[in-house]
């Protein structure tokens, strides 16, 4: 019955919660109200804690709900429902409060939030009144008046409300009535009224059982004996001087410590005065905390007072004379808090390792701060004492959070010590200090860094294929991954086949190596684009670029281009006038070098001659000229060893043979060439015959020429046509320098004119371009001839593109050739 009793009241509790939500569920913010009867059976249904928070049942694993009363409670991960998972006893959990509840705190932990659920625990009747005392022993006079009352000891009823004791009642009996009465703390006591005189010498005890009956539903009871003595006459009670004694006492004081005294009086004298003081009724916990001197009626404490624990005591004090008369009263010790607690802080949820990326108001930890004490006392403030970037933000109760407020660097600050202090407004007031450690952890938000802008690297060049040729340094800040570069080659201004063939990276420590050898000659000069790389996620990269200078060393010797080589390594020969005057330019000698700078600044140096102080040469220029007019016992043939030296160090040099042959004109030349000793070299005598048959060719072509040319002019009606063969007429030619002259450009022309009375070929060595040619006649059909006529200079100029390497102008006429293609046998003029 008792258990169809409990069953009905859990069933009103269940339908009274739905109304009782309603008035809740408009705010989240306050606390989630359930009720229950205490005992219910593990895994009993208490109410759907996900429904009235409004969190959805599919995203209850992710979210992590749960309550911090575990020991009573705990989440169902599939429904969301509150279960019990532990005995709940409502005595055990509330004492004798009269309303009893479980106040505790759901946490989601993802996104992080908490709320308060307050659980009413409803009392059943499962505790039945209980004395403490086996039996109660009374000494009532004969002498007693009808109508006295003897308050007895009070029977225990661990239940509250209509589930507490609610009568007492005794056997009946014809001297004796009972009646049930309420003290000042709410409690009901028995109280024994004397209804007819005693009669010792009739009976001398009496023996009563003692009920005491709660009001559950059924009711439970508990009995014990009153065993009564009856002694002899004593006419005066013991009165005390007040029937409620009240005092207030401060927590923590020393035991020892006086409280009050009560004082009863008797009217009676000797034996029947003496007064004894006792408490009546005292708990065990009472009676270890006061003590009672029995003769004095002095009460002091025995045990230290904490206010937290219990606040007010009311102790019956019996006064007793002779062991025949008693009275009674009531001391009510009220005990005033001291602020004797300090604060403490206990983290609910706390994480701490934060990513430095965090969103601001993201949270940290949930602080939850108590205080024992009560009033101002029990009143906590909770603070940061660091200047850090995270603040504490007060919730509801005593609850706080730990959020983000300023952005976080892990590269500036790796980890901070945070410093929760917590203090009360007690006077003196209290505080406590939670030190906390929060690490800050990487996330790739540091691209890397090259320590320079740019990067130059100077290479010589002939270097060994394989070497290192410098180095590019990057740093990154992050850690890890994160902080862990590789380098890479991205773009060049090499043809990307040709680029690996040049240069590599080393993808760990950023050296740059050569995969050839570099030839400053072919490649001065190229640029990299190089590329550090993090391994974090996203990746980050940054690019540098690099330059690389290709130095020139000294490894190309000087080469001569003119005048050309034979086989034997010199110039087949130059003519010099005999009439040559000092400073004459007899040729020039025009190298060059593949190098660069210094390496490529040549020197002209003579190093054999066969008449030293005949010629001169131009240390930079490489011009040979006369230096003095040549003599009658001057050699007509002079051979010159000319060195071609470089700046470089150690410096190369190449070396040239020019013959040089004093002659007026080709028919001098050509015997001291047919009279001279054979060439070692047969190809040296295949290049004379050429010559000459060459020489021969061009004189038969140009009287051919000239006589096709008198033909026309003789059948001509113009006399004037005839100007150009007057008799002793000669060529007044002259040197002629064209506009485009350079240093290494050296047009030559040869200028042959024959007067007519001489046998004489003169060979005039002029410097005469086509743009200073006299226009063309009207009496030349071919391009490659040009007739000039005027009164004094008729020419002929042949361009030498129709002919072979040297032509001759005869009869004032003008044969221009080129040097810088040819050999030339006599010069003239400068």
């Amino acid at each position: 019955m008792q258990r169809s009793s409990r069953e009905t009241e859990m069933m009103k509790s269940q339908v009274l919660f739905p109304f009782l939500l309603s008035l809740f569920c408009g705010a989240i913010s306050q606390p989630i109200l359930y009720s229950i009867l205490e005992e219910l059976a593990k895994g009993s249904w208490v109410g759907n804690l996900a429904k009235d928070l409004g969190l959805s049942v599919q995203e209850l694993p992710a979210q992590k709900l749960w309550v911090s009363a575990e020991d009573y409670f705990n989440v169902s991960v599939e429904s969301g429902d509150l279960l019990v998972s532990g005995r709940i006893d409502r005595e055990k959990i509330c004492g004798g409060k009269s309303e009893c509840a479980l106040e505790f705190e759901s946490v989601i932990e993802n996104p992080m939030n908490i709320f308060h659920v307050i659980v009413v625990i409803q009392d059943i009747n499962d505790n039945a009144p209980r004395f403490i005392a086996k039996s109660i022993e009374l000494e009532i006079c004969e002498s007693a008046l009808p109508g006295v009352k003897f308050p007895l000891d009070s029977a225990q009823d661990a239940d509250v409300e209509s589930n507490s004791l609610k009568i007492y009642t005794i056997n009946p009996n014809q001297h004796f009535s009972l009646a049930t009465k309420e003290s000042p703390d709410g409690s009901k006591y028995p109280e024994l009224l004397l209804e007819k005189p005693l009669d010792r010498e009739h009976q001398k005890s009496h023996r009563l059982i003692l009920t005491a009956i709660d009001g559950g539903d059924p009711p439970l009871s508990s009995t014990t004996q009153i065993w009564i003595k009856v002694t002899d006459a004593n006419d005066n009670v013991p009165m005390f001087s007040q029937d409620m004694y009240r005092v207030t006492l401060q927590e923590n004081m020393p035991p020892g410590t006086s409280v009050l005294r009560v004082v009863a009086t008797d009217q009676d004298e000797g034996v029947n005065a003496e007064i004894t003081y006792a408490f009546l009724n005292a708990p065990t916990s009472t009676s270890l905390l006061f003590k009672l001197n029995p003769n004095t009626g002095v009460i002091t404490t025995n045990g230290t007072l904490d206010f937290e624990e219990r606040s007010r005591y009311i102790l019956g004090v019996e006064a007793k004379v002779g062991g025949v008369h008693t009275a009674h009263c009531n001391v009510q010790i009220e005990i005033v808090d001291e602020n004797d607690n300090v604060p403490e802080v206990t983290f609910m949820s706390f994480s701490n390792h934060i990513p430095e990326d965090s969103d601001l108001g993201t949270i940290i930890a949930l602080i939850k701060v108590t205080d024992k004490d009560s009033g101002q006392n029990g009143l906590v403030m909770c603070y940061i004492q660091e200047a850090i970037p995270f603040k504490l933000e007060f919730t509801s109760k005593n609850y706080y959070k730990l959020v983000i407020e300023r952005a976080l660097n892990r590269e500036e600050t790796s980890e901070y010590n945070v410093t929760l202090a917590a203090t009360d407004k007690g006077k003196p007031s209290l505080s406590s200090r939670t030190r906390v450690t929060l690490h800050i952890t990487d996330v790739n938000d540091n691209a890397p860094v090259f320590q320079q802008a740019s990067y130059m690297i100077h290479v010589a060049e002939n270097n060994l294929p394989g070497a290192s040729i410098g180095q590019v340094r990057a740093s990154d800040l992050d850690l890890g991954l994160n902080g862990q570069i590789s380098y890479s080659i991205m773009a060049s201004d090499l043809e990307p086949r040709a680029l690996l063939s040049y240069v590599s990276v080393s993808a760990q420590s950023g050296v740059v190596f050569a995969q050839r050898a570099f030839d400053h000659e072919q490649l001065r000069a190229f640029e990299l684009t190089l590329q550090a790389r993090d391994h974090g996620w996203p990746a980050l990269s940054a690019n540098v670029s690099l330059r690389v200078l290709v130095g020139d060393r000294n490894d190309n010797a000087p080469r001569v281009l003119y005048p050309a080589l034979g086989p034997d390594g010199s110039a087949l020969f130059d003519t010099v006038p005999r009439a040559a005057e000092p400073g004459y330019l007899v040729t020039k000698v025009v190298a060059v070098d593949a190098d660069s700078g210094h390496n490529a600044w040549l020197s002209y140096h003579v190093l054999q001659a066969s008449d030293p102080g005949l010629f001169s040469l131009g240390l930079r220029t490489g011009e040979v000229r006369t230096a003095r007019v040549l003599g009658d016992k001057d050699a007509a043939r002079h051979r010159l060893l000319v060195a071609v030296h470089d700046g470089g160090q150690p410096p190369l040099s190449a070396t040239v043979t020019l013959h040089l042959t004093f002659a007026d004109s080709l028919q001098e030349v050509l015997p001291d060439l047919s009279e001279g000793p054979v060439p070692p070299d047969p190809q040296t005598e295949l290049q004379f015959y050429l010559v000459v048959a060459l020489a021969l060719i061009s004189v038969l072509f140009l009287l051919a020429v000239i006589l096709a040319i008198a033909l026309r002019l003789r059948h001509s009606s113009s006399p004037a046509a005839w100007g150009c063969f007057h008799p002793g007429l000669s060529s007044k030619s002259g040197p002629v320098v064209p506009s485009n002259y350079s240093e290494r450009t050296l047009p030559y022309s040869y200028n042959l004119c024959v007067g007519s009375h001489s046998a004489k070929t003169e060979f005039n060595f002029l410097h005469v371009t086509p743009e200073v040619a006299p226009p063309h006649d009207l009496l030349c059909d071919d391009p490659s001839v040009v007739a000039c006529a005027n009164n004094e200079d008729p020419k002929l100029v042949y361009n030498s593109s129709f002919s072979s390497h040297e032509s001759f102008n005869l009869d004032s006429c003008e044969l221009q050739h080129p040097m810088a293609k040819a050999h030339h046998f006599g010069t003239q003029g400068s």
